[in-house]
């Protein structure tokens, strides 16, 4: 796979988040210059990683419904608080990707739902509308990750960030996508373990949860979905 071009950090800033259950910690969010598909990407910074440590990261693409509205018929929402505070005491970065829907945009996903609730699964249902199963490229992930030093070449976060100090080995991937880490490792990123999240079911969510473990290989415990 090609490597992407480079892309700089544009602006910093500290943002305190405090989630519903009362949960808080400071981030510093970091926008960018130069990144390939030109959107409004954001990485947050949280948590310090000790020296000689492994930043842990989530690439988590955004969801109106589930982040913003608490929507159960996925695991966005819960994904996203969940990382928030395992970034936190390990140290390390969330990418915030603007990729609703797995790439297809807002309006799309609330179609491909309206598809879902006639009988077809999440993957289906977007290939019914001519879309693709998964649309997300994370070139724009790679590129945040590298002028964050967090790209496993040496870099040891020469932002200043901070998630941004400690080891030179790569990260570690929070998540249960494996393509994800495939990308990025074919995007040069040091991809040193994937950590998966935990299992956030609710009886909206559960086909489609299933739908990500069969179809597409995620690591969620499926015993926990269907026993």
């Amino acid at each position: 796979m090609p490597q992407p071009g480079s892309a700089t950090v544009r602006s910093r800033v500290r943002i305190p988040l405090t989630f519903p259950d009362g949960y808080h910690a400071e981030a510093e969010v970091f926008t960018f210059h130069g990144l390939a598909d030109g959107a409004e990407h954001l990485a947050l910074a949280l948590g310090t990683v000790p020296d000689g440590g492994t930043p842990l990261v989530r690439l988590h693409s955004e969801c109106l419904t589930g982040d913003v509205f608490g929507s159960d018929r996925c695991d966005c929402g819960p994904q996203l608080r969940e990382s928030v505070e395992l970034i936190s005491e390990a140290g390390g970065y969330l990418l915030y990707l603007r990729q609703e829907g797995r790439g297809i945009g807002l309006y799309n996903k609330l179609d491909a739902y309206a598809l879902q609730d006639s009988g077809l699964d999440t993957y289906d249902a977007n290939t019914a509308l001519g879309l693709p199963e998964d649309g997300r490229d994370y070139t724009a992930a790679a590129q945040m990750l590298a002028a964050l030093g967090m790209d496993g070449t040496g870099g040891t976060g020469g932002t200043g960030g901070t998630g941004g100090t400690g080891g030179t080995g790569g990260i570690d991937l929070l998540s249960n996508n494996p393509d994800k880490a495939a990308q990025l490792g074919g995007l040069g990123v040091a991809v040193r373990r994937r950590v998966p999240t935990g299992v956030h079911l609710s009886a909206s969510n559960v086909r489609y949860l299933t739908a990500k473990v069969e179809r597409t290989g995620h690591s969620i415990e499926l015993s926990r979905l269907v026993g």
